[in-house]
């Protein structure tokens, strides 16, 4: 089920962009409007980019490390519950990214405290002059508190491993690349697209489709 799961990770990043427009365009303007000029636009969103995927992954090596240190007994009952939680939040994420519930706001609320002790790191690093800079700068944005990253975590807990976990985790940050990257360099051409009611429906409605996808699997595959 790896592989399906990853799939879902990539295109809950990818659809995800609906969230991400909102959720990341004041990072993604400081960013822009905060850099001395020396670096080509494109280079420094780049590893700004790769930063913030970059702390993706560790979040979910750890989630996947404690998801398996609850399974180290192979106790059935365990994974089952992972499992199905994961899809459960995959639904819900979806029909939040559709418009039809805010419940991911949660999540982002008890992710604040964090968020307060990073920012004034992340604020240290502006203006960007250097690639690593940005890079750090990229990593710190990671810490944004985000309900489409903390949904995805779910996943990454129930994936088995810290390779797994971070993996999941990789998928799901590559999907965002395309929304991320594009914001920074055509904002925007970008955002009247993504905030259209139709566009935040059919992506959200997609997410949420391979949660309920998963939880007929895990069924249809306890009855055979």
């Amino acid at each position: 089920m790896i592989e399906l799961s990853l799939l879902t990770a990539l295109l809950a990043g990818l659809l995800g962009g609906v969230h991400c427009v909102g959720m990341c365009g004041g990072i993604v303007a400081a960013l822009s409007f905060r850099a001395d000029g020396t670096q080509p636009p494109f280079r420094l969103h780049l590893a700004y980019n790769l930063g913030r995927v970059s702390s993706y992954m560790i979040f979910g090596a750890l989630a996947g490390a404690l998801g398996a240190s609850l399974k180290l007994a192979d106790f059935l009952p365990v994974q089952t519950l992972l499992y199905v939680l994961a899809q459960v939040v995959m639904i819900l994420l979806g029909l939040y990214l559709a418009g039809f519930n805010r419940w991911v706001l949660v999540f982002e609320r008890a992710g604040g405290a964090l968020w307060r002790v990073v920012q004034p790191l992340f604020r240290k690093l502006l203006p960007v002059r250097s690639l690593p800079q940005a890079l750090l700068a990229g990593m710190a944005w990671g810490w944004l508190p985000c309900g489409l990253v903390y949904s995805v975590l779910v996943s990454a807990l129930a994936a088995g491993s810290a390779t797994s976990g971070a993996a999941l985790m990789l998928a799901f940050g590559l999907g965002t690349l395309p929304n991320l990257l594009g914001m920074g360099l055509f904002a925007r051409q970008i955002q009247p697209f993504m905030q259209q009611v139709w566009v935040r429906r059919a992506a959200g409605l997609t997410v949420a489709g391979f949660g309920v996808w998963g939880l007929a699997s895990r069924a249809w595959g306890a009855l055979a």
